[in-house]
């Protein structure tokens, strides 16, 4: 599928067939495309965690207030981040850059996180949104449907994925096969109203 038409396909989707079950290479390469996306100084910091176990997913559907695409859909992805990616091991972000670009870009990394936390959590969102939406337009182009998702109890999930302390939630996407249409377009705004040229 053309990168344009997965764009124009993509829908937010509720309804999956509970029995399909996505091979193994599938899920491989949705992670690894997802894996492409960008990150600031390529710290990568997201973390996919993707619940296979169906007792935890239904504890977790609990912690989504029964949402049932958490169960029904063949995967259950949880983006996270671990906010002090930054500094752990720096080095290795930039291992295949000539040695001039890694004396520059690896100190540049302390540099722009160190001792400012709300930058760390800003990141944190901005890559996994990011990655959310390459995770989704890829389940698309494989012929899957998805659906992003922040309806739940955050505390109560990261307790159930045992979150380390230096990482955060930052949303769900379910991918699978979708048994029902989404729901027609509520309403696009006009390309006048939400394109501001230079200045407001």
């Amino acid at each position: 599928m053309k990168t344009i038409d997965a764009i124009e396909q993509r829908r937010s989707i509720k309804h999956f067939d509970t029995t399909h079950v996505m091979s193994q290479e599938e899920t491989d390469k949705l992670f690894t495309l997802a894996s492409h996306s960008p990150t600031a100084f390529n710290i990568q910091h997201w973390r996919f965690v993707n619940v296979t176990d169906k007792a935890l997913r239904e504890k977790i559907k609990e912690a989504a207030w029964g949402q049932a695409q958490v169960t029904d859909a063949s995967m259950l992805v949880i983006l996270t981040a671990d906010l002090k990616a930054w500094e752990k091991e720096p080095i290795r972000y930039w291992k295949n850059a000539d040695e001039p670009v890694q004396q520059f870009m690896v100190p540049a990394i302390g540099q722009y996180y160190s001792e400012n936390e709300q930058t760390q959590r800003d990141e944190a969102f901005r890559s996994c949104g990011i990655a959310a939406q390459t995770l989704m337009l890829a389940a698309k182009a494989m012929g899957y449907d998805s659906c992003p998702m922040d309806g739940f109890d955050f505390d109560a999930v990261g307790k159930l994925i045992q979150l380390p302390e230096d990482h955060v939630i930052t949303m769900f996407v379910v991918i699978g096969k979708g048994t029902k249409e989404g729901w027609p377009n509520p309403g696009k705004l006009s390309l006048s109203e939400i394109v501001v040229e230079n200045k407001f």
